[in-house]
């Protein structure tokens, strides 16, 4: 019996895929290595993986269903990780066929899979940007999530729902994890962290979106992986509390369960930047630009749901997180520049 990680050449999958092969697991990794950003950095993370005597690869897309289904037929798999997904706000507005083959279609064969072999759990990756024009915070589970602002938000929602359904009728257990702006090493080049530091460093100036006035809930990727893989050894069950009058979107009647996985501590856009300035040993130079479309004003996790049932919140500090960032992307760097 194997677990099965989606995106296992990318940011987070390996890192799981690293953290579940540490502790004895068979992992089973799936990636269409596409060129969204460098597949350099892509096949360096397999390299990675590949040093584990129990890691297999297995190159083919989600949407292709053929492949997933043979995927499915020929091996075991008692859970699934579910990370694989076209990422990206802006590149949605330009490319949104790549969204709907991804995250739906391809989401659609992955859950087709799990409900064929009975998989005892699928955990899947959402996204704190399903909060869309909801503007309380922090961002709770039992808030309500219809308002996306960009198609990547939208998918991710529609993940969710398409869960939930695959839950209910089959009585798959499902758990839905909204990442909140994750950061560290082995990162996405795409992600503001990674082009400020490039940036930075080489003394180009740095994009600041909406004049500055953003916050965003910056999570160290050791504690997303620590509570994916919490949240992976945990599963869910029908909520007995469930009351269809008064539907609560945190919970179900369903083995279905959401939670918000961030660090609960959002920090202004411009006090991100001067502490990646120390990091780095540089002061930014700054453009100031107004807000980009699909962008949201603030994110902050309400991550109570999570500590309740698995015991576990984020609490990396931006500045020690951003140190290390900074001092892997200088290594990465002289081996492959940028």
């Amino acid at each position: 019996m194997a677990i099965l990680v989606t995106g296992a050449a990318g940011f987070i999958g390996m890192h799981v895929a690293e953290r579940l092969l540490a502790r004895g697991e068979e992992v089973v990794g799936l990636d269409n290595l596409n060129d969204y950003y460098d597949p350099r950095l892509k096949q360096a993370r397999l390299a990675r993986l590949g040093a584990h005597k129990g890691f297999r690869f297995v190159h083919a897309d989600l949407a292709d269903t053929a492949a997933m289904a043979a995927l499915f037929t020929g091996t075991r798999f008692n859970r699934v990780v579910h990370l694989a997904a076209q990422a990206g706000v802006r590149y949605s507005l330009d490319h949104p066929e790549a969204y709907a083959q991804s995250n739906l279609v391809g989401f659609v064969n992955v859950l087709e899979g799990c409900r064929r072999q009975q998989v005892e759990h699928l955990a899947f990756a959402s996204s704190s940007s399903v909060y869309g024009l909801h503007a309380a915070q922090p961002y709770s589970v039992h808030h309500n999530v219809d308002h996306p602002v960009s198609l990547y938000a939208a998918t991710k929602k529609a993940n969710e729902l398409m869960a939930h359904s695959y839950s209910h009728l089959f009585r798959l257990p499902v758990t839905g994890l909204r990442f909140f702006t994750v950061y560290g090493p082995w990162g996405r080049p795409d992600m503001a962290y990674w082009t400020f530091t490039q940036k930075i460093l080489a003394g180009q100036p740095i994009p600041v979106f909406n004049h500055g006035r953003l916050r965003r809930d910056f999570t160290w990727i050791d504690d997303i992986v620590e509570g994916v893989v919490r949240v992976t050894d945990r599963i869910p069950a029908p909520d007995p509390a469930w009351n269809a009058a008064n539907p609560d979107p945190g919970s179900s009647p369903a083995p279905y369960r959401i939670y918000n996985l961030g660090n609960s501590s959002p920090v202004e856009l411009m006090e991100f930047i001067a502490v990646l300035g120390r990091a780095c040993g540089r002061e930014p130079i700054l453009e100031f630009k107004p807000m980009q479309p699909g962008d949201v004003l603030s994110t902050a996790a309400d991550t109570t749901d999570l500590e309740r049932d698995v015991g576990f919140r984020p609490a990396t500090p931006l500045a020690s997180g951003l140190e290390r960032f900074v001092a892997w992307y200088r290594e990465w760097t002289a081996v492959v520049p940028a």
